[in-house]
């Protein structure tokens, strides 16, 4: 499935630059012409994955794409590594990481993550289907 729409930008990896993040990608779905629920799950989604990638990476750079693929947006975020097994979600209450990505799952039709080859890094993605609703109070 070829991308209608491309997006992609490379921020320092440290915490102010989630929110950057987050006004990047809020600024190109609204010249897409995406907003209301959509553009505000998108938001949150990226501010998920950034931030883990900021925080629980030792990565100088983090890139960021997201693409508008027929039907389903796409967004991903590459670190330069992470430790084996992550990221992973929140398995009980007392953990102290993988919640974002237990919002994520909530939020979104599919993610996943895969080590990026040859060399260091890993692409943690997300996708939202445009137009469908899982319930009542999301968009996905």
């Amino acid at each position: 499935m070829a991308a209608i729409r491309r997006f992609g930008f490379e921020l320092p990896g440290r915490t102010e630059s989630v929110a950057r993040a987050r006004r990047l990608i809020r600024e190109r779905m609204l010249r897409w012409g995406i907003g209301g629920d959509l553009l505000d799950t998108m938001a949150l989604v990226v501010s998920e994955l950034f931030t883990n990638a900021v925080v629980h990476t030792a990565s100088d750079r983090v890139q960021c794409e997201l693409r508008d693929l027929e039907g389903q947006l796409r967004i991903a975020v590459r670190d330069q590594g992470c430790p084996p097994g992550e990221p992973r979600l929140c398995r009980s209450p007392e953990d102290e990481r993988g919640r974002g990505l237990v919002l994520v799952d909530a939020m979104c039709s599919a993610w996943g993550a895969h080590d990026v080859r040859p060399g260091p890094g890993r692409i943690v993605w997300a996708e939202l289907t445009l137009g469908h609703r899982r319930d009542a109070g999301r968009t996905c």
